[in-house]
């Protein structure tokens, strides 16, 4: 497999959409424009205003390797952008010096500090886009909010509107070959819709034991928005040297190994749940979820399969 190949590949599965020449102006800021989509404050009006987001590949592929560098540990970053209309565009991203564990994440001080400093630089070297939002990871338990998620979002849409939120989940990434995330926005408090609007809209997410406590609690008070993603010419040739530097190194990675760990763990997710069904246990997991999880193990596995096969015919392999 070539780099173009495998460049198309990872566009193929993530839906990248190549911008023509004549969008790319969307790459260019214009500050009275932004002042005069922003004066009216769209948002107070409507409270689901913002329905898209539309993320650059250089911005996704950014946070998603600093979310996988996280480990078992959650990471935390910036993005920074503009509005058009009712989307949200990302157009870059950085990462944030902060400390995470589990469902919570927080910025220090010294990440408050690191903020300000890469701004005022950025936009010293030209760059005038702000901050449209924040980035953390979920490593395994997929892309929601929890409880501490939802202070912070809130906390944000009250000061520096309008602002986004983006969960990644790094292993889930990793094992099904495509990003896994999700993008959200809070309500106000005082002007909170009723019924469930968040990621778990639908009643299902393969949450573990551990985390199922905080799921869905808070899904009353945030809405997800529809996620897209895009690239430039210059995105397409950058991406290309990335290939170009790690393509020995995926091609050689068998996915049945490198996610057995995060497997095995699922297995004994879906293990536990049936033992706890089976003698009664908490309402909010049903037969049909972990049957939901099972089938999506077993696709995980068998898309493995189907690349190494791949391998084998490719480089003639035993």
């Amino acid at each position: 497999m070539d780099a173009e190949n495998g460049l198309k590949l990872f566009e193929y599965e993530n839906n990248i959409v190549p911008l023509s020449k004549s969008d790319e102006k969307i790459y260019c800021f214009d500050n009275d424009l932004q002042r005069h989509q922003l004066d009216t404050q769209p948002w107070k009006n409507d409270l689901y205003h913002y329905r898209k987001v539309e993320i650059s590949s250089i911005a996704l592929v950014k946070m998603v390797m600093h979310a996988r560098s996280g480990g078992d540990i959650e990471v935390m970053g910036l993005m920074l952008g503009k509005v058009i209309g009712n989307t949200m565009v990302v157009l870059d991203a950085f990462a944030l010096p902060v400390e995470g564990s589990e469902t919570r994440v927080s910025a220090q001080q010294e990440g408050y500090e690191y903020m300000v400093q890469y701004l005022e630089q950025n936009q010293a070297s030209g760059h005038n886009e702000p901050a449209i939002g924040w980035y953390h990871s979920h490593p395994g338990y997929g892309c929601w909010l929890s409880g501490i998620d939802v202070e912070t979002q809130m906390a944000n849409q009250r000061h520096q509107e309008p602002f986004l939120a983006v969960v990644i989940d790094p292993k889930r990434t990793i094992s099904a070959g495509k990003v896994e995330l999700g993008a959200f926005r809070t309500f106000p408090e005082e002007q909170r819709p009723t019924g469930k609007q968040g990621a778990d809209a639908d009643g299902f997410q393969n949450v573990p034991l551990s985390k199922i406590e905080d799921f869905g609690v808070h899904a009353d008070q945030y809405y997800p928005l529809e996620v897209g993603y895009f690239k430039s010419s210059l995105d397409e040739k950058l991406m290309e040297r990335l290939w170009r530097k790690h393509w020995v190194t995926t091609l050689s990675q068998s996915p049945l190994i490198a996610n057995s760990e995060f497997t095995t763990l699922k297995m004994q997710e879906i293990t536990n749940k049936i033992l706890m069904l089976n003698s009664g246990g908490k309402k909010n997991v049903s037969y049909a979820q972990v049957l939901r999880e099972s089938d999506a193990i077993v696709e995980e596995i068998a898309q493995g399969h189907k690349s190494n096969d791949l391998k084998k015919k490719l480089f003639g392999g035993e």
